[in-house]
């Protein structure tokens, strides 16, 4: 068997087509040009999609709302006693209101699912509704042109033929906007749909967990854990890569490394040290240097564990709208900042290091030991934010040497920057870095539907989310990192 694609596949492709179609006709010299210009309209396939059958799965996905969160809330309600459950030490209270956390976010996943289809199946219902407008016109200046003229009727065309010819040109290029305006509407009604959707799967996060050398409620509570201070959902420790890359490296663990990663979570004193262990996994780091890791954190509280392990802290407020400033940047915005100190090239912004600067910050995201190496020194107890001054400078400089950027910290080549950040991030998620240029409206279109798989993916956890700042996708730009030059 044999498949064939047509160029009309590609809703770009019939977006120009359509778009020259319409320039022709108005330009076009002869009834017999404009009737196969009219004919070349009509093949362009209309806008896919079936109406009724999204609102149907919306529907469906209503449904599931109460359901879901009643099953949870039943259990909680009856009062646990507080005994100890699963592999790693979790309080049975502590996994229920985990539980009915993760009940409260599915049931906005299923709301949200289907307020997102309900939106599509209008949206392409609208779409549908222009294509038929548009081909129903085309098709009444069909036939009031008649058929096409013989050889020596198409050589003089008298005053009527040419009025005749002429107004059916104009409604003929109006009738293929319409057709142009309707795919265009299906083609961004289903990217956003694609990306809202991507969105909502991402929260199903404890699922991304498939080990089998961990309990349900183990990988729940690791799902569930936040940063101190924080709002949780903004700022899980583990993100739905760093659950799906240590639930990969758990199964790979021999049965001795096996053991002895279990013992430490179980020695953990709070959720946070917990799950920031299973971040050092995800993030590459054999058993022994997790052990020598957990020995610089035990016992610190969880506002000390978030100040030297999770450098960027997403606020409640991120994605509030408050303008722009007069140079062009956003008004809501927070520095990242550690005992004062900025994550920021040259340690004061004078340096044209912005791109090893942003990869630093960027390891230090998805790899607590070198947030640690960083923030708290050789032994990890440091807490001075003039010795992390030093030591973020230095590394910034080590990078941008690596990546050919040369001695005057003032810019580094395409091929150095994704060296670096294949070197520095890659190491820790597994993922290939590329560099993208985003001169222009169109480039950062072409772009954005890659940057919302990788976000929803978070595979390149750290990489997506620069991406993302870069591409001005609202919420609060972290740091100025990308100055000119860099």
């Amino acid at each position: 068997m044999s498949f064939f694609s047509s160029p009309f596949d590609s809703p770009s492709f019939r977006l120009a087509w359509l778009a020259g179609l319409s320039k022709k006709m108005l330009g076009a010299g002869s009834k017999n040009e404009l009737l196969d210009l009219i004919d070349d309209a009509l093949s362009v396939p209309a806008p896919g999609g079936n109406q009724g059958v999204l609102e149907g799965l919306a529907t469906l996905y209503r449904g599931q709302v109460d359901h879901v969160f009643d099953q949870v809330d039943r259990v909680g309600r009856k009062g646990l006693p507080e005994v100890w459950v699963g592999d790693t030490g979790v309080l049975a209270s502590d996994a229920v209101n985990a539980a009915g956390r993760a009940a409260t976010q599915m049931s906005e996943a299923f709301q949200g699912c289907a307020t997102v289809l309900l939106t599509l199946a209008d949206a392409i219902g609208a779409a549908q509704r222009n294509d038929e407008r548009g081909r129903g016109q085309l098709l009444e200046q069909k036939k009031m042109l008649g058929g096409k003229d013989g050889f020596f009727d198409d050589l003089h065309e008298n005053d009527e033929e040419e009025w005749d010819r002429k107004n059916a040109a104009h409604f003929g290029s109006y009738a293929v906007d319409l057709m142009h305006d309707a795919v265009s509407e299906a083609q961004e009604a289903t990217r956003v749909a694609a990306r809202d959707l991507n969105k909502w799967a991402a929260e199903a996060r404890a699922g991304k967990m498939e080990t089998s050398e961990l309990t349900a409620v183990d990988k729940l509570m690791l799902a569930d854990t936040g940063v101190a201070g924080a709002d949780t959902e903004l700022n899980e420790i583990l993100t739905a890569g760093d659950l799906a890359r240590a639930s990969t490296r758990m199964d790979l663990l021999s049965l001795d490394d096996e053991t002895a990663m279990e013992r430490m979570l179980a020695k953990s004193d709070t959720p946070q040290e917990r799950a920031y262990l299973m971040k050092a996994l995800a993030a590459g780091h054999s058993v022994d240097e997790i052990g020598t890791f957990q020995n610089k954190i035990h016992g610190k509280d969880p506002d000390w564990l978030r100040r030297h392990l999770t450098p960027v802290v997403t606020a409640a407020d991120s994605m509030n709208d408050e303008g722009l400033a007069p140079d062009g940047s956003n008004n809501n915005k927070d520095y990242v900042t550690f005992d004062g100190q900025r994550w920021i090239q040259g340690g004061d912004g004078s340096e044209g290091t912005c791109v090893a600067s942003s990869t630093v910050t960027s390891r230090a995201m998805v790899d607590p030991l070198y947030a640690l190496d960083l923030t708290g020194g050789p032994d990890g107890q440091q807490d001075d934010s003039d010795a992390f001054k030093q030591r973020l400078v230095a590394e910034q400089h080590r990078l941008h040497t690596e990546g050919d950027g040369g001695e005057n910290w003032g810019g580094m080549g395409s091929e150095g920057q994704e060296r670096i950040n294949d070197a520095a991030v890659g190491s820790a998620t597994g993922s290939d870095y590329e560099r993208q240029d985003l001169d222009s409206a169109a480039d950062r279109r072409a772009v954005l539907t890659e940057v919302e798989k990788s976000r929803s993916r978070e595979v390149g956890d750290a990489g997506a989310a620069g991406a993302g700042r870069r591409l001005g996708q609202g919420g609060r730009p972290r740091d100025d990192h990308h100055r000119p030059g860099g």
